[in-house]
């Protein structure tokens, strides 16, 4: 069953009121309006976190946070989990044709996961293998630069600095995200 999120025209603006019905149902549909509204009370504080959308400046008013930024933090704190169970359900190239709203909307993942080709499903293996997995991988390495690490803007700001003390201390700065790697066409052009 391929699920198929509904689009509607929308010729309204793009922030104001719209935006704020927007940003508070989301909250509401979220089953922890209260934590969530905590959470957004705290987003780019001096004594809270930073959004994990933006690098939006601290302390700006009550609300300093954008429709994106709330939506972001809400789903941080979902409580929706895909385990073994779901991945024996379906198979990689099944997952493959689901949209990324239906993906993301399963919930965060449990435990470290591998591939295994005869079955076509992601299969959960103990912590201990997976560090021994990636580091054989890193070992396997001719030198430091084959390394590229990733992060998404879903990555927070402090997890993303600790991804790129690793990086560093491995021997490398291949270190695109999402915001180079957008942004890098639109300013070479």
């Amino acid at each position: 069953m391929k699920f198929k999120p509904a689009i509607k025209p929308y010729d309204g603006a793009a922030g104001g009121w719209g935006a704020l019905e927007s940003t508070t149902r989301y909250v509401l549909d979220s089953k922890q309006t209260f934590k969530n509204i905590r959470n957004l009370l705290r987003v780019n504080k001096s004594k809270g976190f930073d959004c994990p959308g933006c690098s939006w400046g601290d302390n700006n008013g009550t609300f300093s946070f954008c429709e994106n930024g709330a939506k972001a933090v809400s789903w941080e704190a979902t409580r929706k989990a895909v385990d073994a169970a779901f991945f024996a359900r379906h198979t990689v190239s099944q997952l493959y044709q689901q949209s990324d709203y239906f993906l993301e909307y399963q919930g965060r993942l449990t435990e470290p996961l591998r591939y295994n080709a005869e079955s076509d499903k992601y299969l959960p293996i103990r912590w201990e293998e997976a560090f021994a997995l990636i580091r054989s991988h890193l070992h396997d390495l001719t030198h430091s630069g084959e390394l590229e690490l990733y992060t998404s803007g879903r990555a927070s700001n402090e997890a993303s600095y600790l991804y790129q003390l690793f990086g560093r201390m491995f021997g490398t700065n291949n270190f695109p995200d999402c915001s180079n790697m957008a942004m890098r066409p639109a300013a070479a052009a």
